[in-house]
């Protein structure tokens, strides 16, 4: 909870100091009659946009679950992050046609007060970026860095276009720098879609190696085998696990201890904090299909089902973590 207390002041002020740059880019695009300020502006309030989406998620995140929501609502910060992402990729659509026209039109700019304003917008940008790089984990958190830092960049390229024309007048340098700033910043949204749509699908976390999660879990104690293991990510960085483990024949206790143990293991190795573990002692359910689309049929044998958020009970059938 402290860490996501935490996130929201980062994106609070990061909101504020965007909505500060927002002001003098505009203020000084208009005074210096500047269309590339006024374009960064442009990015620049989508940048307020997208903070502010942000700040949203990780204050909805920090809801209770309720009857509908027995998870919570920190999927919200994917969705945010998936939102973020794929507007960027319009933008850099929007970059890339002015630069184009850009190209076979150039415009005069006033090169002083264009770069004095830049220079402020940098200013309260690399501010704003060392606040948000304390937290990297998040997703929502790196697809709002993405956000300032290709503003940071791009006003990074109006400064220097700036004085590539007041010292030589050619104006193509604006462009130019507008298209590879354009494609730094699609590299980096496509990456976040790709990692969100996983996400979102429910596929295993990239940083999770199921391999070396079923080595840990069958090299425990009492453990012979492990089967129906899943893991996925309620949140960037929130994980969770549900599998079946076969153990000897052992009283109820032993099975818990088993069950415990697992849980620290996990959660310090891999960082998974959720967990559900079905317990089978003798009678495996191996014969039972839990895949996507089956049902889980009363087993025709007693097993013992595990929660780490519930006391051990007797049951037929599996449960998700809540």
């Amino acid at each position: 909870m402290n860490q996501l207390r935490s996130r929201a002041s980062a994106l609070k002020v990061a909101l504020a100091l965007t909505c500060v740059i927002l002001a003098v880019e505009l203020a000084g695009g208009l005074l210096s009659h500047s269309l590339a300020l006024l374009a960064d502006a442009g990015h620049v309030l989508t940048d307020v946009f997208a903070l502010g989406l942000a700040w949203f998620a990780v204050s909805a995140s920090r809801r209770p679950a309720d009857k509908r929501r027995s998870y919570g609502y920190h999927r919200v910060s994917i969705l945010a992050a998936l939102v973020n992402s794929l507007t960027l990729i319009v933008i850099v659509a929007a970059i890339a046609y002015e630069a184009v026209r850009r190209l076979g039109h150039p415009e005069p700019v006033q090169g002083g007060l264009v770069i004095v304003t830049a220079l402020v917008a940098i200013t309260i940008n690399a501010f704003v970026v060392l606040a948000l790089r304390r937290d990297m984990r998040s997703l929502n958190m790196r697809a709002a860095l993405l956000h300032v830092t290709g503003d940071l960049g791009a006003a990074a390229g109006v400064v220097v276009a700036g004085a590539v024309i007041l010292l030589t007048g050619w104006l193509y340098i604006d462009p130019l720098l507008s298209l590879g700033i354009a494609v730094l910043i699609a590299f980096g949204a496509w990456r976040i879609v790709r990692e969100t749509v996983n996400l979102l699908m429910e596929g295993t976390p990239r940083e999770i190696d199921l391999e070396a999660v079923t080595e840990e879990i069958a090299g425990t104690e009492l453990v012979t085998s492990v089967h129906d293991l899943h893991v996925w990510a309620l949140s960037s960085d929130e994980m969770a696990l549900s599998c079946h483990v076969v153990v000897g024949d052992c009283p109820l206790g032993d099975a818990e201890h088993v069950v415990r143990d697992l849980e620290q293991r996990l959660c310090d190795r891999f960082a998974i904090g959720h967990t559900t573990i079905q317990v089978e002692s003798c009678h495996p359910c191996g014969e039972i299909h839990h895949g996507a689309g089956k049902h889980n049929h009363p087993h025709e044998h007693m097993h013992v089902i595990t929660s780490s958020a519930g006391p051990l009970r007797a049951a037929g059938s599996s449960a998700r973590p809540r």
